[in-house]
């Protein structure tokens, strides 16, 4: 069976670029994954680096979604510990009010950030975002209850009040439940929620996170059966060469990520590819171009069938990684876009 697609986007920030030409470039390839047939476009939640521009969740949906006509937008994911849930509630609510049944909150537990960031969020109180991460998965009822049509009533000084996100919702997002560990499996599982495992960050422990919320999953209202994806990063060109060349500069910020090297806007390939890899970091670099997508179509789009066979999945999410060639546009991502045509061809 052939999975459906649907797109992961960090809004990713060019030496060549501004933030806003980085916006507008996604907001083409959302169009180009709209036209193609895509499911849904899920945008990250980072703070304070350099190569993403993905800092806001639901403003970019809010711009994702009324760019496209039909696909569903929705975070990939929000992290829940750096906001107050009436906040989320209420952006949300407010999203699938303006775009009703094409919104998905996915929402996440890791701060997403450095911890400098984290503290400003807080409002300066670390012990608020330690408390709010130990909170989570109250935070997680909350927000679905005030999204909820019903509300809740809260007695606040002697006074029983009624709380809502928005006053008279049609119809509410769809909750997802986001990790790379045991834990968010653990809780989605319990609360008969979708779940998502970052098997395109993590790149193992996939199966064990997928098996233990299949085999302790427990059925909800909305969703009786346990629903699930595979996320995976994918540079996709007519041959594996070009493919290689386009997914070295996404390959060489993650080396600098996961070595505490210096994080830097993503190099054009050009660059790219006059800045060797030091040969220490060479495997690294050669085992995540194994695990990743990078190929040409015919074999490309066999790979994503294998793994959704593997995992048990109808839905693929691809991160498309693929850079941009010296003198690309500078609003432009024809390589990202390349990308989701090869594979939904």
């Amino acid at each position: 069976m052939t999975p459906a697609l649907s797109v992961l986007d960090l809004v990713p920030v060019r030496t060549d670029q501004t933030s806003a030409d980085a916006v507008a470039a996604s907001r083409s390839l959302a169009k180009v994954a709209d036209e193609l047939g895509y499911r849904r476009y899920w945008v990250a939640e980072h703070h304070n680096m350099p190569a993403v521009a993905a800092t806001n969740p639901p403003v970019l949906i809010a711009l994702l979604a009324a760019a496209t006509s039909r696909i569903r937008v929705g975070s990939g994911g929000v992290m829940l510990p750096n906001h107050e849930p009436l906040v989320v509630a209420e952006q949300f609510a407010l999203l699938e009010a303006a775009f009703p049944g094409r919104i998905d909150l996915g929402i996440g537990r890791a701060p997403g950030t450095d911890m400098l960031t984290r503290y400003v969020l807080r409002g300066g109180a670390t012990s608020a975002a330690d408390d709010a991460v130990t909170k989570f998965p109250q935070y997680v009822e909350d927000v679905a209850t005030l999204m909820h049509p019903d509300g809740v009533e809260m007695t606040v000084g002697g006074r029983r009040q009624p709380l809502r996100a928005t006053p008279l919702a049609g119809s509410v997002p769809t909750i997802w439940l986001l990790g790379s560990s045991d834990y968010s499996a653990r809780l989605a599982a319990d609360r008969g929620l979708p779940y998502v495992f970052a098997h395109h960050f993590a790149g193992h422990g996939t199966s064990e996170a997928l098996e233990l919320y299949r085999s302790t999953y427990k059925p909800s209202a909305d969703h009786p059966e346990p629903r699930t994806f595979l996320t995976v990063n994918a540079a996709v060109a007519p041959t594996v060469e070009a493919a290689r060349r386009l997914a070295l500069p996404q390959a060489q910020a993650m080396v600098a990520l996961r070595t505490g090297g210096p994080l830097s806007f993503q190099r054009l390939v050009e660059d790219a590819e006059a800045t060797p890899v030091a040969a220490a970091h060479q495997g690294m670099v050669a085992a995540m171009l194994t695990r990743w997508i990078v190929d040409e179509p015919i074999s490309a789009r066999a790979r994503i069938e294998a793994l959704a066979s593997d995992f048990g999945v109808d839905e693929v999410m691809v991160h498309p990684v693929a850079g941009a060639h010296a003198g690309t546009d500078r609003d432009a991502v024809p390589a990202r876009e390349e990308t989701l045509r090869l594979l939904a061809a």
